[in-house]
C-alpha cells in the first residue's frame, strides 16, 4: 500500500507533481481506481481538513493540498468513469446575490470534493433561480449557499422562498455557511444545516446524503 501512502502524504504537503506521478504509477501498477481516490486523495484531504478545522494548518495549505487533490484527480477521472465510481452525491454551491466573495465559497467545494462529492460551482452573485435551475438539471441532493456580508444574508432565505414557491424545497437539503451566518439566523430562515468552517460542511453534507439516501 506504500504508493497510496505516499499519495496521501504528498497531497497534504500540496507537492501537485509528486501526487500527479503517484497517482499515474498507482493506475500502471494495477492498483483499484476507487482505493486510490478514497486511501490516497480523499484521505489526504480529509486529514488536511481535521487540522484546518483544528487550526494547525491555515487556508494558504488548504488551498494547495487541493490543487494537488485535482492534479490527481485529473489522471484518475477517467478510471473511475471506467470502474462506474459514483460520487457520494451531488452538490451545488455559489455565493448568494449581491455578494461577491469566493474564498469560502472555494475552501468548502474543494472540501466537499474532498469528501467524495461531484460539486458544481455556480460562482458568486448568484440569483435564487440559478441555484435551483442548476439543481434540477444535474439532479443536485445539496444546494450550499454561502453569505459574506450581512446585507447579503437575506439573499439565503430569497432562495428558499422561491424554493416554496416551485414546490421543490423538499427535494433538497439545504446549508448555509459563512463569517455573518449562525446557527439561529439559518434556524429562522428554515434551512437544514449551518456548518461553521469549510471542513465541518464537508463531513456534514456528506452525512446528511447518506441520511437522505438511506431514509
Amino acid at each position: 500500500m506504500a504508493v497510496i501512502e505516499e499519495i496521501s502524504e504528498f497531497l497534504q504537503k500540496g507537492r501537485a507533481k509528486n501526487v500527479k506521478v503517484l497517482v499515474q504509477q498507482a493506475i500502471d501498477e494495477g492498483y483499484d481506481p476507487k482505493a486510490i481516490l478514497n486511501e490516497g486523495l480523499l484521505s489526504g484531504m480529509m486529514i488536511i481538513g481535521e487540522k484546518f478545522k483544528n487550526n494547525e494548518v491555515f487556508v494558504p495549505e488548504v488551498l494547495v493540498a487541493a490543487r494537488a487533490m485535482n492534479a490527481g484527480l485529473e489522471i484518475l477521472e477517467p478510471k473511475l468513469v471506467e470502474v462506474g465510481n459514483k460520487p457520494v452525491g451531488k452538490a451545488i454551491i455559489g455565493t448568494v446575490k449581491g455578494d461577491l466573495h469566493d474564498i469560502g465559497k472555494n475552501l468548502v467545494a474543494m472540501m466537499l470534493k474532498g469528501a467524495g462529492l461531484e460539486v458544481h460551482d455556480i460562482g458568486v452573485d448568484a440569483p435564487a433561480e440559478t441555484f435551483i435551475e442548476k439543481a434540477e438539471e444535474i439532479g443536485a441532493d445539496i444546494i450550499c449557499m454561502s453569505a459574506l456580508l450581512t446585507t447579503t444574508m437575506p439573499s439565503m432565505q430569497d432562495v428558499i422562498e422561491v424554493m416554496k414557491a416551485k414546490g421543490v424545497r423538499d427535494k433538497y437539503i439545504v446549508m448555509v455557511g459563512g463569517a455573518p451566518v449562525n446557527q439561529s439566523f439559518s434556524d429562522q430562515i428554515g434551512a437544514d444545516y449551518y456548518t461553521p468552517d469549510a471542513a465541518t460542511a464537508a463531513e456534514t453534507a456528506k452525512k446528511a446524503i447518506q441520511l437522505k439516501n438511506a431514509s
